[in-house]
């Protein structure tokens, strides 16, 4: 039953994406009712898997070191589950958020196809499975970018798909390498390096993997391969710019950790310059994304940057390479995930009803616009870290994580920028609802209020708004959970 639930889970959104375009829908309603059905179904089956026993499947057998196969384990439970429900909350934002744009089908078509290649992503059992869907996932999310088919967006989609090519290309090399050194290529528990293997040439693959996870780290935002995130947000639409920040960013931190934990394995790095490396460039991206995101004056690339940031959180939690840090890393993955969900959405709608994309244009706008702002500043509070928020939780045990680390410089240093980035956080979030509600007493309020784009479109902002402070209230079954899985790797 699990080897079906898995190929629904990928074949679903492929097939629906196939053939959206094929069909002539007379309404929008029609086109949405199809586009819902297929999503439903994915978060069904995605449900039915997370209590689903663990199970593998061959898809292809190529060669003896090429195979397609899936393997359900936790660490696809959990990413699984945030495509599936983020996705679905999405399109459903999304509806009314397109209603004006046109190409309304092509975007649904690809925005189902990439879910398709993100759960094929989540559910790989071994390297070239998982690059394979990485670099079908770039370029069945290209089109979101493109979506306006205006040169900015052209040229922001250009330069994602240059971005996430080059980082894959790089991954591919390490995965090269790594069938020299390895016994197999599948996903196993602390790695599958054979010491008779690589013995006399650690240095030359902890270089190659140290290019490798750079490379993956393209899709999360990891400097230098950042430049892409701020480029395609600000042009794409709100419900791309959701999901691309939410969710598809993260494929780019699973590929990272199943590299590190299920291939390599954490022993091997510990201790080493690669470790130093991948720490110093975590945290340097953490403290530059918050730092532009404080300077950026536009709403959507402000976010952006916060993104940039805010996912090397989850990248320094792994890098620790120790239990506590696994914890932070992937209670921030998801936490994370229900954050950006809601504040894109957040921004898309309040440029859907206002037409204004700087931060600096909205004063007032909270008196306007109260769902909106209100549900945007619950998940700016979440994500500062402000208990009992869910983002106070996760940076908790990143904290805790680098404390206990023991290692040198970087036990205190990690928690010190992680503060200072917190900070940064709450003086880029927290004036755009100081000046939406409190715009000064010479400030003129019209009489009518805006529509705040009808319960289509704000109801899965104050469900994602409330998730954010439901997931810290209520975080011990969810951190117990994580924490057995990250036991599991150590």
């Amino acid at each position: 039953m699990t080897d079906i639930l898995m190929l629904l889970a990928i074949l679903l959104p492929l097939a629906g994406g196939a053939i959206l375009p094929l069909c002539r829908f007379k309404t929008r309603h029609a086109l949405h009712g199809a586009v819902l059905a297929v999503l439903v179904l994915e978060a069904a089956a995605v449900t039915a898997l997370l209590f689903s026993a663990p199970s593998e499947l061959t898809l292809l057998r190529m060669t003896d070191a090429l195979v397609l196969a899936l393997k359900m384990d936790g660490i696809s439970r959990l990413f699984l589950a945030i495509a599936a429900y983020g996705y679905l909350l999405s399109a459903i934002y999304a509806f009314r958020y397109l209603e004006h744009s046109g190409r309304e089908t092509s975007f649904f078509s690809f925005f189902l196809l990439s879910l398709g290649a993100l759960a094929g992503m989540d559910l790989a059992k071994n390297l070239i499975t998982l690059y394979l869907c990485f670099e079908l996932l770039t370029l069945l999310s290209m089109p979101l970018v493109l979506h306006d088919r205006t040169q900015a967006s052209i040229r922001a989609a250009l330069k994602y798909l240059f971005y996430s090519v080059a980082g894959a290309f790089l991954g591919l090399c390490a995965i090269f390498f790594l069938a020299q050194y390895a016994t197999t290529l599948d996903f196993q528990t602390g790695g599958a390096l054979d010491p008779a293997r690589f013995a006399g040439h650690e240095g030359q693959l902890r270089v190659v993997i140290f290019l490798g996870v750079l490379g993956f780290g393209a899709k999360a935002g990891l400097y230098p391969l950042h430049g892409w995130l701020p480029t395609a947000h600000p042009v794409a639409p709100a419900p791309a710019s959701a999901i691309l920040s939410g969710i598809i960013a993260k494929a780019g931190v699973l590929a990272i950790l199943r590299l590190i934990y299920f291939s390599v394995g954490p022993t091997f790095l510990a201790g080493t310059w690669v470790q130093t490396a991948w720490l110093s460039l975590a945290l340097l991206t953490v403290f530059m994304g918050s730092m532009m995101a404080y300077r950026e004056k536009v709403l959507k690339k402000r976010l952006a940057y916060s993104t940039v940031s805010q996912i090397s959180y989850v990248l320094t939690g792994l890098f620790l390479l120790t239990p506590e840090g696994m914890v932070g890393g992937l209670l921030h993955v998801v936490f994370h995930a229900t954050i950006k969900l809601c504040l894109f959405m957040a921004a898309g709608s309040i440029i859907f009803n206002t037409g204004k994309t700087r931060v600096d244009e909205l004063r007032g706008y909270g008196k306007l616009m109260p769902i909106t702002f209100w549900a945007y500043t619950v998940a700016s509070l979440a994500l500062i870290g402000i208990p009992p928020a869910s983002g106070f939780v996760s940076k908790w045990y990143l904290a805790s994580g680098a404390l206990n680390s023991g290692l040198p410089v970087f036990s205190w240093l990690a928690p010190v920028i992680l503060l200072i980035s917190a900070l940064l956080t709450a003086g880029y979030l927290l004036p755009i609802s100081i000046d939406g509600f409190f715009p000064g007493r010479d400030f003129q309020t019209p009489d009518k209020r805006s529509p705040e784009g009808g319960w289509i479109m704000w109801g899965p902002i104050v469900l994602l708004s409330a998730l954010t402070m439901l997931l810290g209230l209520f975080s011990a079954p969810l951190v117990s959970a994580v924490r057995a899985l990250a036991a599991t790797l150590f």
